[in-house]
């Protein structure tokens, strides 16, 4: 029976979907947060460029250790659990920034943030590509991303307004986040436990009620019965296991489409919009202003992406998408050179943001939850995540670095070069995984 023949509780599926989504809200909240609050923390903190590095990466670095925790979590005791844990992290460490006295216990609170937004950011994709029938599975993940950039676009907004209240003004940037952190949470308590999950820890008439809370009892019965056969012979789930012949080469995909996700360079523009824009003689004004230009592009972007990932497929999204970046980022790296007006630098910079919100962004979190089989999803996508979040660390601790020995410009010449060896490694390793049940694409994708 084809799954876009069988009726599905539409809004009840979005719903869900939407809520455990808002765990993205916090992953673009303290992403975000950091660009407008640099100039503050630089002046309250003395921050030279090794430093500038450190409190930004710091971040990446907590969200590595979250993504550990967060694969054993959901593994052991479930999606929800590790989705409320999530919430509760990051409401006290937003609190926690807000206070802070110094840089040493700003920088630990940072790290704390890092490990709520790491669990987040693989239980949220990971629990929607779970509970979300085949053909629109795409477009619900991709909510997560639209959840993402919803918080970058909010939090530019809330920095530029409170820009003008004095040189504490990044107290308050950072102790609003535990507002949504709050909301989150409740929302959470809502949640059903994820159907494969229950199956996979023999809770089978728990993961009969979900499923058939998702769609027809049609759809309940045949997902039932597909799910249990996909477990089979599977025993609890282990690092050793991710490594087996069988699963290897997806997961070689999925850590290097997480790997390139960063490393294509797109976050420097996000977290170092201030320092891009100072190079070449922008006022604190305009650097804030074009962090909410910025968000507004992801926005409007990522909703196109979310039209079409379903529609166009994931390939050929990521093939435009990388190619088209480095393109970009040629153009972008001559004008910052040239030290162009601020109005050219900035068309340039939102058609790089443009190019990553209708392909690497959404789409790399799409894969991550799409393609590795059942019995070793959480571990497997909190290796992918983790390599994620390493990347992304090097990325935005080495720009300051880069840009002070080679100028603003030059790190844009080798994040171009790396996005065309990601077009390349798409071309040839990865498979177009639009509509097919997450039983279909193990037997597709997995190595017997």
């Amino acid at each position: 029976m084809n799954d876009s023949e069988l009726n599905f509780k539409h809004s009840y599926i979005l719903g869900i979907s939407f809520i455990s989504a808002l765990g993205g809200y916090l992953f673009g909240f303290d992403f975000a947060v950091i660009a407008g609050a640099l100039p503050f923390l630089r002046e309250a903190f003395g921050l030279n460029a090794w430093w500038e590095g450190f409190l930004t990466g710091s971040l990446a670095l907590g969200c590595i250790v979250g993504c550990l925790l967060a694969g054993k979590l959901a593994d052991r005791y479930g999606r929800k659990p590790g989705l409320l844990l999530a919430a509760l992290i990051f409401a006290i460490s937003s609190l926690g920034m807000a206070y802070a006295s110094d840089l040493s216990i700003f920088v630990l609170m940072r790290f704390a943030a890092g490990i709520g937004v790491g669990m987040a950011s693989m239980l949220s994709p990971l629990y929607i590509a779970e509970i979300s029938p085949a053909h629109v599975r795409g477009r619900n993940v991709a909510i997560n991303q639209l959840t993402i950039v919803i918080g970058i676009l909010v939090t530019n907004l809330v920095n530029y307004t409170l820009a003008d209240n004095g040189p504490e003004a990044w107290r308050w940037m950072f102790g609003l986040g535990a507002v949504p952190a709050v909301l989150f949470f409740i929302g959470v308590l809502w949640l059903p436990e994820s159907p494969r999950w229950l199956l996979k820890a023999r809770q089978d008439e728990r993961a009969r009620k979900v499923l058939s809370a998702i769609g027809s009892e049609a759809f309940a019965a045949e997902t039932f019965l597909t799910i249990q056969a996909s477990l089979k012979g599977t025993a609890r789930q282990s690092f050793r296991a991710v490594f087996e012949k069988a699963v290897r080469p997806a997961v070689i995909v999925g850590i290097t489409l997480a790997v390139f996700q960063q490393l294509c360079g797109i976050n420097v523009v996000f977290n170092y919009t201030s320092t891009i824009f100072e190079s070449i003689g922008a006022d604190l004004d305009r650097q804030l202003f074009e962090t909410v230009a910025i968000g507004t592009v992801n926005l409007i972007f990522t909703v196109i992406a979310m039209w079409q990932v379903d529609k166009l497929g994931r390939r050929p999204l990521m093939l435009i998408g990388s190619l088209g970046l480095s393109v970009v980022y040629l153009v972008l790296a001559g004008v910052l050179q040239l030290e162009m007006n601020a109005t050219v630098v900035s068309i340039f910079v939102l058609i790089a943001i443009a190019m990553y919100a209708t392909s690497l962004a959404p789409v790399t979190w799409v894969l991550i939850a799409e393609i590795f089989p059942n019995k070793i999803r959480g571990v497997a996508s909190s290796i992918a995540i983790v390599s994620l979040w390493i990347a992304y660390f090097i990325l935005v601790f080495t720009f300051p670095i880069l840009a002070e020995i080679l100028g603003t410009y030059g790190p844009f010449y080798l994040y171009a070069a790396i996005c065309f060896a990601g077009f390349l490694f798409v071309k040839h390793r990865v498979k177009e995984t639009k509509g097919q049940t997450l039983e279909e694409l193990e037997q597709q994708l997995i190595h017997r």
